[in-house]
């Protein structure tokens, strides 16, 4: 009777223990989730593909004014009524931040226009306060960089349960089970001609969205007539404003192979540029077009150039 009241006290302290901290596999250890420090987001493999982009013959001056959710989506809750988004509102300021990297920093040079506003009222503080102390000899301002194509599109798709499932097992109570959930974004991202007002070119991407559900119960008899159950569940969901990133990320990708192919700009270095699109035609040719939509050949073409 001591040994089992003895396991039942170790019992309680592993799950108390385990409800205030998170064990880390990878150092052995449990760690407080409090205590988490802020990090940079962490690569994706169609983002370093991206970075890796031969540089163009002259970078491209783009604007990017918008990129709202289209889908109109709220936050799903079986409970109450849920008016928060389900995706993020910040697609212009992810788009902006993706151009800016693409190549290295190398293919665009992006003009503020989305907070358009406290930009211009700043520059009149300055001209203002310049022409207080200087009068009319004030030097002025140097003019705004206006940009030759506007990137424009959204997140235009959320569509949630596209595929739903699971499998467990148990045997006088005893197994696990294992749920799982697919959800699809969409992007799209066009280039459009501030002279002409032309669609120069236009993309569509998608990005799945996971979430796995893994749990497993146990019972032990501690006495003739005394039960003790345990449970013991995970739960993984592929953050959402990751996946509309990468989205991008892979529309911009696909953006910039279209102005190629259509002669609208060019690599500086023309052959690395035809091998590179020769490594990307080449893996989307021997993979299915679903599986080539979501993987890039990140591994194969970043080791050439």
């Amino acid at each position: 009777m001591v040994l089992r009241i003895a396991r039942l006290v170790c019992l309680s302290l592993v799950v108390v223990s385990v409800g205030g901290c998170m064990f880390d596999p990878m150092a052995g250890t449990a760690r407080d989730p409090i205590d988490e420090a802020a990090a940079l987001l962490p690569p994706t493999k169609t983002g370093l593909v991206l970075d890796h982009l031969p540089p163009p013959k002259r970078k491209l001056d783009v604007a990017v004014y918008n990129f709202p959710d289209l889908t109109g989506q709220n936050k799903s809750n079986d409970n109450f009524a849920e008016f928060s988004r389900a995706l993020t509102q910040g697609g212009a300021a992810i788009l902006a931040d993706v151009a800016v990297k693409a190549g290295g920093g190398a293919w665009f040079d992006v003009a503020e226009r989305n907070d358009l506003q406290p930009l211009l009222q700043e520059r009149q503080i300055i001209q203002n306060t310049r022409t207080a102390i200087d009068g009319d000899k004030a030097q002025s301002l140097p003019p705004l960089r206006f940009a030759g194509i506007l990137l424009e599109g959204g997140v235009i798709g959320y569509d949630t349960n596209e595929t739903t499932g699971g499998a467990g097992a148990n045997y006088l109570g005893v197994g696990p089970n294992v749920q799982y959930r697919q959800d699809i974004v969409t992007v799209a991202l066009r280039a459009v001609s501030v002279q002409t007002g032309r669609v120069l070119a236009s993309v569509t991407t998608t990005k799945i969205v996971y979430s796995v559900q893994v749990a497993g119960t146990g019972f032990l008899f501690t006495a003739v007539d005394k039960l003790l159950q345990a449970d013991v569940g995970y739960t993984k969901n592929t953050p959402p404003t990751l996946a509309v990133r990468e989205g991008i990320q892979l529309a911009v990708y696909s953006l910039i192979f279209e102005g190629v192919k259509n002669r609208l700009w060019e690599f500086k270095d023309k052959a690395a540029g035809e091998a590179f699109m020769r490594e990307l035609e080449r893996y989307q040719k021997a993979v299915p077009p679903e599986i080539a939509a979501a993987r890039l050949p990140s591994d194969a073409v970043i080791a050439k150039f």
